[in-house]
């Protein structure tokens, strides 16, 4: 789940403790928010920085969330068409995990991984969420764990 930190960073998330993962506007990305369920660890994901990356983990806490923003009229992310009877987005509440000891670099990804494997190495991919396979998920926690075994995911 991508964040730019100048709007909302991974140590916002730290300072409180959880929060509504509000304000996704892509039809990809919903459907993406709406498969999460309770339990489901997520990467927090700093783009439009430099360097862009990985910084840390989240956990989903409360999922099939109606996006509240988009009742808002005054929010950015209002939707006019979307009513509290039949509302269009829905979301997640995630909790903070953890902070990785560094940034694993979009550029370090893309040298581990190829498209078909991680969505976020594709070229032109602008999705702000994104499923990651189980199997890739645990080899960029043995990236920042400096660990190579694969079960590094089930000790977190």
């Amino acid at each position: 789940m991508k964040s730019e930190p100048q709007v909302y960073s991974i140590k916002d998330l730290q300072q409180e403790k959880k929060t509504v993962w509000d304000g996704v506007r892509n039809y990809q990305a919903r459907n993406f928010l709406r498969q999460m369920k309770e339990g489901d660890i997520s990467f927090f994901y700093h783009s439009n920085t430099k360097p862009p990356g990985i910084v840390g983990l989240m956990r989903v806490i409360k999922s099939g969330v109606d996006d509240p923003t988009q009742f808002d009229r005054n929010s950015k992310y209002y939707d006019p068409k979307s009513t509290p009877k039949s509302p269009r987005w829905q979301t997640v509440v995630v909790e903070f995990v953890e902070i990785f000891s560094r940034n694993i670099s979009l550029e370090e990804l893309k040298q581990k991984f190829i498209p078909e494997e991680l969505l976020v190495v594709k070229k032109g991919n602008r999705l702000s969420v994104m499923p990651v396979d189980v199997i890739v998920a645990e080899k960029i926690l043995g990236i920042i764990s400096g660990d190579s075994n694969e079960d590094a995911i089930v000790n977190r």
